[in-house]
Parts: C-alpha cells; structure tokens; sequence
C-alpha cells in the first residue's frame, strides 16, 4: 500500500484513485449512502504544492467518490492557506503545530448539515482533525471522514 499510495500521490498516478475508491464502495457504499450528504469536500493542498504535483490526490478520490454516490463535491468549501511542511516529516505533536492556522472557509459558501471530508492517509488525524474543526466553527453540524488508508508509526 505504501509504494501505490506514494505513486498515486507523487507520480501522477491518478488512475488509481478508481481503484481505491471501489475498494472504499465495496465495504462501505451503504453506509455512505444511509448518511444522505450535503457535500464532499476534498482535503485542499496549498496552491505551490498543486502546482508542483499537478493535482491533489484527496480531491481526485473525492471527485471518484461524488460520482459514485451522485453527492456534489466542492473544491473550494476549505481552503489551504498556508504552504505548510509536509506531514511526513514531522512527529504527532509537529504535525498538529503546523497545521494551526493553515485552513480557513471561503468566504461564499452554501450552507452544509453534513459532509463527508476526503483524504488520502490517516496516519495522527492531525489534518482531517484541524479541516473537522474549521467545518464544525462554520456551522456544519456533522462531519464524516474517509480515507483510503492508515499510516504506520502513530
């Protein structure tokens, strides 16, 4: 999982994403589909990192995912607005400081009862934590996480 989760990521391997989404579908479509979401909304990358990757992975799993259970997918809910240090490199405790600060909502939006948020790892839930609790602050009242798979070491 570690070598296709770094190709899917790192080397334009965006084809995967199909794949690990039928994976997702396949233990967990009823469940997903009883939530009756209001939206999905991919994990954002900060635009240097877009730019240098070409893509962010969460938003092409969460692209697959809004086809799938036909729930719209917005892109630009939450933002990245800081160029943070990437998570890998950084202990549990470094990796919560360094997302401080680092998403905020955009200033037009809908308003949402309950989303699903989309990553591609799990690994402290220092990301999917801090995005949880933006979303919370917004007015969403539920909201539900999804990633592909779970980091080792934490």
């Amino acid at each position: 999982m570690r070598k296709s989760m770094y190709g899917f990521k790192y080397n334009n391997k965006r084809e995967y994403a199909e794949f690990y989404v039928q994976a997702i579908l396949e233990r967990y479509e009823t469940v997903l589909k009883q939530h009756n979401f209001d939206a999905i909304i991919p994990v954002p990358i900060h635009k240097n990192k877009a730019k240098k990757r070409g893509y962010n992975q969460a938003e092409v799993l969460a692209k697959e995912l809004s086809k799938a259970l036909e729930v719209p997918m917005l892109t630009d809910y939450l933002l990245r607005v800081v160029d943070t240090t990437p998570q890998k490199e950084l202990n549990d405790k470094e990796r919560e400081k360094n997302l401080k600060r680092a998403f905020q909502l955009s200033k037009n939006r809908v308003k949402l009862k309950k989303v699903m948020l989309v990553d591609d790892i799990y690994t402290t839930g220092a990301t999917l934590d801090i995005c949880t609790k933006e979303l919370l602050n917004a007015g969403v009242e539920q909201v539900y996480c999804v990633t592909v798979c779970i980091g080792e070491g934490y």
